[in-house]
């Protein structure tokens, strides 16, 4: 079958990968053309064309949007124009919620009208559960079968907007327990190592600028742990080492190696996001750190527009307050510091935090995500 995949932003490239890979191994036919990444491109092999990188179209944030929509309307053509010529079996579109949209919209129409045979499917739910609740009805219209990676988004979809989907299991969740399989004495290196609090600020160059000088400086005084930061990919070295003249202690900076500094972490300081879920699914204690601007307009949208009561995907996962999440007015140094000192060794909230972290992973399952996938993709597609 042929296949077309939509991935515009990195994670989506990554978990897109996967389910190419997974997809190949239930059809040995399988052909794909999609917008993506290098890793895509890896898994894909010589079964797939990249038609558009990601990073043309990647966009994040209401300002860069507006400065280059152009680009992204041009992107959106070409985009069509392309699906209409390669006539795919189906469509597969990963997250990023504003282009992906679009393009099923358009392809319902043609669907519609007996222009194009195909099935869309929705690969990693748009978190409208938390914004934009009103595009349920484009997936309603739109979307033959939506696959969904948070347990907690069956509860949204099914129950309180009668659309069913299928929960598939967790594709992070899936990378840590298969690094672990590769590792296997993993579980020492905590007890081997120097007592060490990981620092994750984020992926994107704002996150890290907003959130790292105050995570050092809550750090700076806590004797007898090595700082290690993780680097996000696409983010120079040069960029963090600014950090590092600015009053604080010295750290060291890792790329591309993120599960093992926090498999070696007695605690994180972790900006929100998947990070949040791998700090947990690796049993380290951590405090969720994301400074916003004009903080109590902030807490107010919380409180009265935005529709989910946590920002860390642990927390909505457990469906309580797990780990403790300071943003907004709740954003400081005191605070961070205190957070943290309650979450190292003989800290009151630490064996109350791993416990909690049980529940998590109890909810997310032990199933393989992507093979999941693919197996319910190739069920619906020969209409059984």
């Amino acid at each position: 079958m042929r296949y077309y995949l939509i991935a515009g932003e990195a994670s989506g490239d990554l978990h897109a990968s996967h389910l190419i890979r997974s997809l190949i191994k239930e059809d040995e036919e399988a052909q794909f053309r999609f917008i993506g990444g290098d890793n895509m491109s890896a898994a894909a092999d010589n079964r797939g064309t990249c038609s558009q990188h990601y990073k043309d179209i990647a966009y994040m944030g209401f300002v860069p949007v507006m400065m280059h929509l152009s680009t992204i309307f041009k992107a959106m053509k070409r985009c069509k124009e392309d699906i209409m010529e390669y006539k795919p079996d189906c469509v597969i579109f990963v997250d990023y919620a504003g282009f992906n949209l679009n393009i099923a919209k358009y392809l319902r129409k043609k669907i519609n009208n007996s222009e194009l045979q195909t099935k869309l499917f929705y690969y990693i739910s748009p978190k409208i559960w938390a914004w934009k609740e009103y595009r349920i009805k484009n997936f309603k219209r739109d979307i033959d079968a939506m696959f969904s990676i948070l347990p907690f988004e069956t509860e949204f979809f099914e129950q309180k907007h009668n659309y069913p989907i299928h929960y598939i299991g967790n594709p992070t969740a899936d990378e840590i327990r298969k690094w672990k399989e590769e590792n296997p004495f993993w579980q020492t290196e905590r007890e081997t190592s120097q007592p060490t609090i990981a620092l994750l600020p984020g992926s994107r160059k704002q996150e890290i600028k907003d959130n790292m000088p105050a995570m050092l400086e809550a750090v700076k005084g806590i004797e007898g742990y090595r700082i290690i930061v993780a680097g996000a990919p696409g983010i120079d070295a040069d960029y963090y080492s600014r950090f590092s003249d600015y009053k604080h202690r010295n750290f060291t900076i890792l790329f591309g190696q993120t599960h093992d500094i926090l498999n070696s972490a007695t605690a994180a300081l972790v900006t929100s996001g998947t990070a949040t879920l791998e700090t947990s699914l690796f049993d380290v204690p951590q405090v969720v750190c994301y400074k916003t601007p004009v903080p109590h307009l902030i807490r107010w949208a919380f409180n009265n527009i935005i529709k989910c009561p946590y920002i860390s995907l642990v927390n909505l996962i457990a469906g309580k307050e797990v780990v403790p999440e300071l943003f907004a007015e709740r954003f400081s140094v005191a605070n961070i510091r205190k957070a943290l000192t309650d979450i190292l060794p003989g800290g009151a909230g630490r064996k109350t935090m791993l416990e909690g972290y049980k529940e998590v992973q109890r909810r997310l399952g032990d199933t393989p995500a992507p093979d999941n996938a693919a197996k319910e993709m190739k069920r619906i597609l020969k209409g059984e």
